[in-house]
């Protein structure tokens, strides 16, 4: 056995104790429920016992770490596993189709999100002298990393502060900006520096992203979204589609289609004041597109979601 292939298993072995503490962790603050909005800015955790159905979900700027189980997310017709050696890192809010795939209750799944600020990355980029970035090859606004030791680390340290709240304001901040460290210099660095660096395709389509989300119910012209942005209207609907798998139009879609479920589920509207209040002028046409898009009509669909959650909660 060479030098190489010795050093090599002694780092897996050391990347799989990592994981094991670091599976202990989110374990010990997430035995009362499937999601922990933590006292840390910007982390939740995560725990399933089971597998899950496919689910419409928004993924934000952020990085997303399975230390147990497997997850699978699908941005248009790219597909991204994640499992304890590799990481999702998203550089703009993404609608995607989330799966838990592996999962059960000997060894439920467990994971860890840290948002993303962008101007945290920014001036982490201007304080200091990095070195180039990697080469990638996708211009997706989402790909997978490979973990890391320090990464895990880092990731861990972070979640033990939970056990600790007094140390939170001060030491959180120092390891979210290890953490975003080693994502800048990793294999997927190139992605948060365009995101962070005014003038870049990427930082004008997070504006324009920013501002459908905040006007998503209003009429969309796409000429009038490439000049708020500074960009043509070819080079705009280019680098949309290249970085979300998607137009602006289907953009806006999801983002309509997901409030009006949002809206018949929590507010127990009817789909006709649903579909009027996120922009729908035409009920005919919210049902077919809500069809397509979560593959039953609105009412069905709803009473499904209804009957899930009572059995889950029951």
């Amino acid at each position: 056995m060479n030098r190489q292939t010795v050093t090599q298993l002694l780092e897996d072995d050391s990347v799989e104790v990592a994981l094991t503490a670091l599976r202990k962790s989110i374990a010990r603050w997430t035995d009362r429920g499937d999601r922990q909005v933590t006292a840390v800015p910007g982390l939740s955790l995560y725990r399933r016992d089971e597998p899950t159905q496919p689910t419409s979900y928004m993924y934000e700027p952020g990085i997303c770490m399975v230390a147990q189980g497997a997850k699978q997310v699908v941005l248009g017709e790219d597909t991204y596993m994640l499992d304890g050696r590799h990481f999702l890192i998203t550089s703009v809010d993404l609608p995607t189709v989330v799966q838990v795939t592996k999962a059960s209750r000997e060894k439920p799944y467990l994971c860890l999100t840290i948002k993303i600020d962008q101007r945290e990355i920014s001036e982490l980029m201007a304080d200091s002298d990095l070195p180039p970035p990697r080469a990638q090859h996708s211009g997706r606004g989402m790909a997978i990393g490979e973990v890391t030791l320090p990464l895990l680390s880092a990731f861990h340290r972070l979640v033990d502060l939970l056990a600790e709240p007094e140390d939170i304001p001060i030491l959180a901040l120092i390891i979210k900006r290890e953490v975003f460290y080693r994502l800048l210099v990793g294999d997927q660095g190139a992605r948060l520096r365009q995101m962070a660096s005014a003038g870049s395709h990427g930082h004008q389509i997070a504006r324009a992203i920013g501002w459908l989300k905040a006007h998503f119910t209003e009429a969309l012209h796409i000429d009038d979204l490439a000049r708020r942005v500074n960009m043509s209207t070819s080079t705009f609907h280019h680098h949309f589609r290249v970085l979300t798998a998607m137009s602006p139009l289907q953009y806006q879609k999801w983002l309509r289609l997901n409030e009006a479920r949002r809206l018949m589920l929590t507010e127990r509207l009817d789909a006709a004041n649903a579909a009027f209040q996120v922009g729908y002028e035409s009920p005919s046409q919210f049902s077919r597109e809500y069809r397509r898009l979560f593959g039953d009509s609105p009412m069905r669909d709803i009473m499904g979601l209804r009957q899930t959650t009572t059995a889950q909660t029951g």
